[in-house]
């Protein structure tokens, strides 16, 4: 994609599911002035979907901008040859980027350019800009989530035998952002997501939480340094057709594009 603005922001989107279906949409449907559906891109066939659809070498012919929402491995696989081709990239799933080659590799590819989504989580603005006055000394991630959508191949009977007969929150695990996306590829972007605003996986320390009450996922977010204090809790609704990841982040996805395209009044 060229320095200069085009008219309008041609847009591949890669994955047709929960995330993919609502951006793409969206897009089609015109709601966000100055971007427009073009390809889509899918390793299953989606007769129902809003473009064509076709492989991702031929999007990248196309398209100005790949919007990824087809999970970690294709971000590790494609992620610099979109780049290498000119083609902006926005990521979906940070969890990718928690690791530090892979960040490395998507950070000095070119000459299209990466963005990232916060996607369920807020504040991570304001994590940035207190970056400017010195590092955070201590920054805490708590999730929680219904057992159902935490549980991975890895996890041992005890483990899964406590989450699937709990009556109330049980710890999943307790590591940092670097070790949490990646036991929970498809439900703790936000982890990743946290840590690319403060700078440093190895700082932020996440804890998981199984809670069969848990009818919202929630995130707590803890941070402190020198300069200040900040607290941010948000409470989702979880996507109907996806339970592991809240509603709202196809419209944070939305929300990123609109802000590439030049969409007057965006908080930046």
């Amino acid at each position: 994609m060229s320095a200069a603005r085009p008219t309008v922001l041609r847009i591949g989107v890669v994955g047709w599911g929960a995330i993919g279906r609502v951006v793409g949409t969206a897009l089609a449907a015109g709601e966000v002035p100055g971007a427009e559906l073009t390809r889509v891109i899918d390793n299953r066939p989606r007769p129902e979907a809003a473009a064509p659809q076709c492989p991702i070498t031929e999007a990248l012919e196309v398209c100005d901008l790949i919007v990824e929402a087809a999970g970690q491995g294709f971000v590790r696989e494609w992620g610099a040859r979109i780049l290498a081709s000119g083609t902006d990239l926005l990521v979906a799933s940070t969890g990718a980027l928690t690791d530090d080659a892979l960040a490395a590799e998507l950070h000095a590819a070119g000459p299209g350019r990466v963005y990232f989504t916060g996607g369920a989580v807020g504040g991570l603005d304001l994590l940035q800009a207190v970056r400017g006055l010195g590092e955070l000394t201590e920054v805490r991630l708590t999730t929680t989530k219904l057992p159902a959508t935490l549980e991975q191949p890895w996890m041992d009977e005890e483990l899964l035998g406590r989450m699937r007969g709990a009556d109330g929150p049980v710890e999943v695990m307790c590591a940092t952002a670097r070790e949490v996306p990646a036991r929970f590829p498809r439900s703790t972007n936000v982890a990743a997501s946290v840590a690319l605003a403060v700078g440093d996986p190895d700082k932020v320390e996440v804890r998981v939480i199984a809670d069969p009450a848990a009818t919202l996922t929630r995130h707590l977010v803890e941070a402190s340094g020198p300069h200040g204090h900040y607290r941010f809790e948000v409470n989702h609704a979880p996507d109907p057709a996806n339970p592991a990841t809240s509603q709202v982040v196809p419209h944070a996805v939305l929300r990123g594009i609109g802000a590439l395209t030049g969409r007057k009044g965006q908080i930046l």
